[in-house]
């Protein structure tokens, strides 16, 4: 075969593989329209009558109305297209985007971060570092030097990456306020209604029917989505071109930044007053880069650059060219702007496309709230895994109701949107400068770029989100205290949650058992050991906890396999399945004691519910076949003994035989064949007891019984084969979970600020939904062992 022969069937083949990529793009990129660009692309209905409101709305001039879209323009220029679609997109921590993406990413590459339980195996988890990462060649960073070595400016760097989530779950409460009223004021114009209350009542009514559909899902309807975004955009697109043409086609000329000049000069003090009316053109910009993990940097590039940017400069041009001409239209200027033709149908489009984008920013705050939980910074909360067109979406009820209740109490308690627009202004506006920041130390610390370059960033991007917001101060009596009082309560109760959290683990590792004391028990442990499986729950990643002994001291019998679990997460969005499980031993192979790490991006949900028993069960089978084959390169040397990610051998799944079980408790003659019988250790009392019980448990009939046999196989070491018989048997005899119930409480001669935080802390344990709910631990398996915590 001729060379030029083999260059054709490669570029021919490379073709072939690139449709399938092409296609896969250009269908996120349609995705993305509708789940990304819905709250961007509703800021048309209520810019320029933020603009021209207060001070201004009797300086409207021709020059005015050009220097306000001479804003609006370079504005979106710089901050959406410029920052976001070009600059923050690339500032992701492997795929993923978002405040804590970003703070994530910086404790990847400095020690940063104030979990606890970090753990140098974490990593060598293929998603800890990007692919070509290398550590050689780093210059030294002195800031990174300066941060790590003061724990005050770690703290410092932790309060400031939760004000920036405070402020994303107050946009998720002001967003669908903002846009379904100022949708729904169309009606002012049309229907002609002059009781003013009844605007109000209507986006009252369409928020309770949003959240209740968040509550029973939309996955339903999520399909439609992109086509509502569509059609409202090229609606959009359209009257902007049509207002141009028939108004002023001279608009073109407010393009130029010398418009800003007299934009000012004719406006004065009131121009600069009302700027952060202006900044309201790029709010949704954030989303671009929050829900980056959803799609990929390519599609969203596309999406905004070719269709979003050129449709809302054209909308606002094509307003301008209006208000240029008529300008008394400007309290309602985007309706008015539409051609009686086209208003009903572009009024429908307005609410729907309000809901969608709503729909999208309410998703993105439940994210916030689990990636800020999973770092130990929010109350646990309930996050629900649904069944929704874009996969790996939340939804958490309790985060759903509180944000329907804040925007039902803003649409009611002011009434129309030019109050409430200030608030979410200042929402948006101060999660942008916190990711500028937060940029400045990833261009320096993770890029390895010069402290200069960095400043430059922060000096070009920084002093214009500042400039945007010295003008919303004047603003914060009228509606922009809103979101400075939310995020002041979140901010307290995220704070203090991490504090607490601390504090426990802590006093965990300060009681916990020491080894010599475990060992010097004997196998038995000086207890009983009874038939079945033990998973005790701890937050140490090392060593046994203190409730484990306590309840021995209480109840001195457990159960013949003790497993101690630990929930941890890391820093990385996900972990892939193959890495999730850290399996070791704790102990001499006699005490049947192990260890299994859980471990989880701050993405992940975590939901084992009935396959985790059945994963642990053959993950600690791999283990003591690694283990006894001395495959000391899979294993990884604890204080404890070695741990080992099992899920990564060849030969997972294959040490123990897996059959569906058909009965409560099957008779060992339905063994299968090749397998070795296990009988089990209960009475026959034991097991009609077991029987009686499963049957009039609902929850343990629903769930999926698996049934393990041992291989009839030749085992170089006796001991091996014993073990694995014995964990078979354990685990049809049954697991429970056990985990410990705290009592906090702060110390008799803490500071009065210590004792308020604790007292605070203890109380939102209290209240908030237990560790068994957010683990998925089945109630019908339970132990809870109480434990007081004087920290």
């Amino acid at each position: 075969m001729s060379s030029s022969e083999s260059n054709r069937q490669r570029s021919s083949s490379s073709t072939v593989e690139s449709k399938p990529q092409c296609k896969a793009l250009l269908f996120l990129a349609y995705q993305s329209l509708g789940f990304l660009f819905g709250d961007i692309s509703l800021s048309p209905l209520y810019v320029y009558q933020s603009i021209f409101s207060g001070r201004l709305i009797h300086v409207q001039n021709e020059d005015a109305i050009f220097g306000a879209f001479s804003l609006i323009f370079w504005t979106l220029s710089v901050i959406s297209l410029l920052k976001y679609a070009i600059f923050m997109l690339s500032a992701d921590d492997n795929g993923e985007g978002g405040i804590v993406a970003l703070y994530s990413h910086l404790c990847k590459n400095a020690k940063f971060c104030l979990l606890p339980n970090h753990q140098t195996s974490d990593e060598e988890l293929s998603t800890y570092r990007k692919p070509g990462y290398s550590n050689r060649n780093i210059p030294p960073s002195y800031l990174k030097k300066f941060i790590e070595k003061h724990k005050s400016t770690k703290i410092v760097l932790l309060v400031f990456v939760l004000l920036g989530a405070c402020m994303v779950i107050c946009v998720g409460a002001l967003m669908p306020a903002v846009s379904v009223l100022s949708s729904v004021e169309g009606l002012k114009i049309e229907a002609k209604i002059k009781n003013n209350n009844m605007v109000p009542f209507i986006s009252c009514v369409l928020l309770v029917g949003l959240f209740v559909l968040q509550h029973r899902g939309s996955h339903a309807i999520a399909f439609m989505f992109p086509p509502i975004i569509i059609l409202w955009l090229l609606s959009i697109f359209t009257i902007g071109i049509y207002n141009v043409i028939k108004w002023n086609p001279s608009i073109y000329r407010a393009l130029s930044p010398y418009y800003i000049y007299k934009f000012f000069w004719v406006t004065g003090k009131g121009g600069w007053t009302n700027l952060g009316g202006v900044f309201l053109c790029v709010t949704g910009s954030e989303a671009m880069f929050t829900d980056l993990g959803y799609y990929k940097q390519a599609p969203v590039r596309a999406a905004f650059s070719c269709i979003i940017y050129s449709c809302l400069i054209l909308q606002y041009m094509g307003q301008a060219a209006f208000l240029s001409k008529n300008l008394s239209a400007v309290p309602i200027s985007f309706y008015a702007s539409i051609p009686d033709v086209l208003f009903w149908p572009v009024f429908a489009l307005a609410a729907l496309a309000a809901i969608v984008a709503s729909q999208a920013v309410i998703s993105s705050t439940y994210s916030i709230v689990q990636q800020c939980h999973a770092f130990e910074c929010f109350p646990r909360v309930k996050a629900i895994q649904s069944r929704r067109w874009i996969n790996g979406q939340t939804y958490i009820p309790e985060i759903n109701w509180i944000l329907m209740v804040i925007s039902l109490a803003v649409t009611v308690g002011f009434g129309d949107t030019g109050r409430i627009v200030y608030a979410y202004g200042i929402a948006c506006l101060i999660v942008s400068f916190v990711t500028t920041c937060l940029t400045l130390l990833v261009i320096n610390l993770v890029w390895h770029q010069s402290l200069i370059v960095a400043m430059a960033f922060l000096l070009f991007f920084g002093s214009i989100e500042v400039l945007f917001l010295s003008s919303y101060c004047v603003k914060i009596p009228i509606g922009g205290w809103v979101p400075i009082v939310l995020s002041s309560l979140f901010m307290v109760v995220m704070y203090v949650w991490h504090y607490g959290s601390r504090k426990k683990y802590f006093f965990d590792m300060h009681n916990k058992v020491s080894m010599r004391g475990v060992l010097a028990l004997g196998p038995s442990l000086g207890i009983v050991r009874v038939p079945g499986m033990g998973l005790i729950y701890t937050e140490l990643a090392s060593g046994v906890p203190a409730s484990f002994t306590h309840f021995l001291t209480n109840l001195p019998a457990f159960y013949q396999v003790v497993v101690f679990v630990c929930v941890k997460t890391v820093l990385v969005p996900s972990v892939p399945h193959a890495e999730r499980y850290l399996i070791g031993r704790i102990g001499p192979k006699s005490y049947r004691l192990y260890r299994c790490i859980v471990r989880h991006g701050y993405k992940d949900v975590y939901s084992h519910e009935n396959d985790f028993e059945n994963e642990l069960v053959m993950s600690i089978a791999e283990f003591i076949q690694l283990e006894a084959e001395g495959c000391s390169g899979n294993l990884d040397g604890t204080a404890d003994g070695r741990m080992a990610v099992v899920r990564t051998s060849g030969k997972f799944g294959t040490r123990l035989r897996m059959s569906e079980s058909a009965g409560v408790e099957e008779g060992d003659s339905n063994n299968l064949p090749g397998a070795l019988t296990v009988t089990s250790s209960k009475s026959p009392t034991l097991k009609k007891l077991h029987a009686m019980y499963e049957q009039e448990s609902l929850e343990l009939n629903t769930r999926r019984r698996i049934k393990f046999e041992l291989l009839n196989t030749i085992y170089r070491d006796p001991l091996v084969k014993e073990e694995l018989m014995e964990l078979v048997e354990a685990n049809r005899a049954g697991a429970a979970y056990v985990i410990g119930h705290s009592h906090v409480k702060a110390k008799w001669n803490s500071s009065f600020m210590k004792k308020f935080a604790i007292n605070l802390y203890s109380f939102l344990r209290k209240n908030c939904r237990s560790p068994a709910v957010g683990l998925n631990i089945p109630q019908t398996c339970l132990i809870k062992v109480g434990m007081n915590y004087h920290v």
